[in-house]
């Protein structure tokens, strides 16, 4: 497999939520908003990166006995940079996403790269690999993400499109935002958000 297939892989032939479906925990768990999808799913593509790339270099010295005990610990000490680098510099944000970033230790997306790809491929073909599943993976959380906030809220980024876009024609107007579904901002609504993208996403890949 060449490097540019090998990293586009994660956005629509393999990508982790719509077509293996894996990581379903935080993709229904965090995507209330497209910010709080899109920092999970970079917080999980750093992770990614360094285990695959770490884990690529020291496969060789790994004992066949302790190897998935070896790449989880691997994985948590990435795990462990992001936790206290976003509780340091962007609190609301981690606050917001409370504890589904210490659970990327077990998400089954990351640990399943290092075992499929990372353990048998060299290091710069698993950065690739671990860079382009995790883009694909961070595309899918703020697209679902996007989609309720949009249905739930009538807003993107928390940015309120019909108060934004009034004000930008009149900003001494007192627009009032109208309200948006409520079940898209509840657990439902990534059920259905979900379902909907994974049809499209299943066509478009055809």
């Amino acid at each position: 497999m060449n490097n540019l297939k090998n990293f586009t892989k994660g956005f629509f032939r393999e990508n982790p939520v719509f077509i293996l479906l894996l990581g379903l925990c935080p993709t229904l768990g965090v995507t209330t908003s497209a910010i709080n999808g899109l920092a999970m799913g970079l917080a999980t593509t750093f992770v990614l990166i360094g285990s695959n790339v770490v884990i690529a270099l020291i496969k060789g010295l790994i004992p066949d006995k302790v190897r998935i005990p070896s790449f989880i610990v691997v994985i948590a000490s990435f795990v462990t940079i992001i936790d206290l680098v976003m509780s340091a510099y962007v609190p609301a944000l981690y606050e917001s996403l409370g504890l589904f970033i210490p659970l990327i230790v077990v998400n089954c997306i990351v640990l399943g790269r290092a075992e499929a790809f990372a353990s048998k491929n060299t290091v710069f073909s698993s950065l690739i690999d671990g860079l382009g599943m995790g883009l694909g993976f961070a595309f899918a959380l703020t697209l679902l993400g996007g989609l309720r906030e949009i249905l739930g809220s009538i807003a993107i980024f928390n940015w309120k499109i019909f108060e934004g876009i009034a004000r930008l024609i009149n900003p001494a107007t007192d627009y009032t935002q109208p309200d948006g579904i409520l079940v898209f901002v509840l657990a439902p609504g990534a059920f259905f958000g979900l379902a909907y993208l994974i049809v499209l996403m299943k066509k478009i890949s055809k």
